[in-house]
């Protein structure tokens, strides 16, 4: 499931090769072929390059935090903590799986993708004035890799080593040829400095605003209860065309609240500006207070052209009992989503059909001549409804009363096998029973 739109309220106040690896230095890179923007471009055409600078933003954070390190696994980072740093590329929000240099003013793959070449750009520089060197980036990969949350040793697990290549170069090197993916995934590491971490702990939770590069940096802290940050007046690259129009706020105020019900309240008072609601009951029921009356409060939904994640039931495939389409395909069936919608998310949500909702990516049509080249030596282990129906989930009335769906469902169970017995759905080869019919 998912919701139709992104709901959003505010007090009043915005084909061919991917990668393209055999160019040489490129200006960004994509992993669905050609980029969208040149290499002299001068702006992403969804900001306004005339924004005004300044104000205040006060948004919502839930919990507490009790660091400003959001790299490690020990402690709660505080919301906003990682917009103090630059990465060596940035994504574009109209443009799927692309980036383009921040920190790197190009960036070049191998032909066989088994290393990427990053070379900074000259003026790029810390918060303290000092350059930001190759020898930080080298840094920043190890001490991750080494010292950072798990997710960074795994994220990183097919680059073999970080090199510096020349004054301003860095160099990955892969595991293997073939993975087009890595060298976007090398250009998102967030860039530390390495003369500030040298003689301080980086597994150690810390209070002590750090050393960053990007268009913020940390004002004032009150940990479990506020952060604040503060546009940064010389940042060295706010007139980068992957800058203009962006980092308009002179400041960004995180209140820290306990939870979402709380928060909701507080939000009802005018403490802070933008809230980003994700229960479809609240949206329904909650926003009858008078400033939304007085239109103070605007509350709108909000088309959203992103990929939707995946949201419903997983299986574990492993498990001998789900290991069974036609068990999975049967909770399917049993599952009446239209009256779950009418009943429980007040009619906000769509069916997920795809993993790739709400994208081209999703399947929306039988395979084409092309796809159909690449099913078909895998067709004898394919459903064989995959080449004849386009796929769309079981679907009821609403009403409550699902009884065909029902009795597909106890079809495809008895089929692999189960049945119910003694008032329970047991295994009809081996006695299990996991629970109640």
């Amino acid at each position: 499931m998912r919701r139709q739109a992104a709901c959003v309220l505010t007090f009043l106040l915005a084909g061919p090769s991917a990668v393209l690896a055999a160019e040489g230095p490129r200006h960004g890179l994509s992993l669905f072929g050609e980029l969208k923007y040149p290499r002299d471009f001068t702006r992403f055409e969804y900001v306004n390059p005339d924004a005004p600078k300044g104000g205040v933003v006060r948004l919502a954070a839930i919990g507490g935090f009790d660091s400003l390190n959001p790299f490690v696994l020990k402690g709660a980072a505080a919301a906003g903590a990682s917009l103090i740093y630059d990465r060596l590329l940035t994504s574009s929000f109209d443009e799927a799986g692309a980036e383009y240099g921040l920190l790197a003013e190009s960036v070049e793959a191998a032909p066989d993708f088994s290393w990427a070449l990053f070379t900074l750009r000259e003026g790029a520089r810390w918060h303290d004035g000092q350059p930001v060197t190759p020898e930080d980036v080298v840094f920043s990969f190890n001490i991750l890799r080494e010292k950072g949350a798990p997710l960074y040793r795994y994220y990183y697990a097919n680059v073999t080593r970080a090199v510096k290549q020349g004054a301003r170069g860095v160099r990955f090197e892969f595991d293997s040829g073939g993975n087009r993916e890595l060298p976007l995934i090398m250009g998102q590491l967030p860039i530390l400095p390495e003369h500030y971490w040298k003689d301080r702990d980086f597994e150690a939770t810390t209070l002590e605003p750090p050393l960053g590069s990007g268009p913020y940096r940390i004002a004032r802290v009150e940990a479990n209860r506020r952060l604040i940050l503060e546009r940064v007046p010389d940042y060295w690259g706010k007139d980068l065309p992957v800058n203009v129009g962006t980092n308009n706020f002179g400041r960004i105020v995180f209140e820290y609240y306990r939870d979402d019900t709380v928060a909701l309240e507080a939000f009802k008072a005018n403490n802070f500006d933008i809230r980003f609601e994700s229960s479809a009951k609240n949206w329904a029921t909650a926003y009858d207070f008078p400033a939304v009356a007085e239109k103070k409060v605007v509350r709108a939904e909000l088309e959203t052209r992103n990929a939707e994640p995946m949201q419903g039931f997983v299986f574990n495939t492993r498990r001998d009992k789900f290991s069974d389409r036609r068990v999975r395909l049967a909770f399917n069936y049993a599952f009446d989503f239209e009256w779950a919608n009418k009943n429980l998310f007040y009619g906000q949500y769509a069916r997920t059909s795809s993993y790739f909702q709400n994208s081209e990516l999703a399947a929306t049509q039988l395979p084409d001549a092309a796809e159909l080249a690449l099913l078909e030596p895998f067709r004898k282990d394919l459903p064989p409804e995959v080449f004849t129906q386009v796929y769309k989930p079981p679907a009821t009335g609403g009403d409550g009363n699902p009884r065909a769906n029902l009795r597909e469902a106890k079809r495809l169970l008895a089929e692999a096998g189960w049945e119910v017995k003694d008032q329970a759905l047991r295994n009809t080869a081996s006695g299990d029973c996991p629970g109640k019919a």
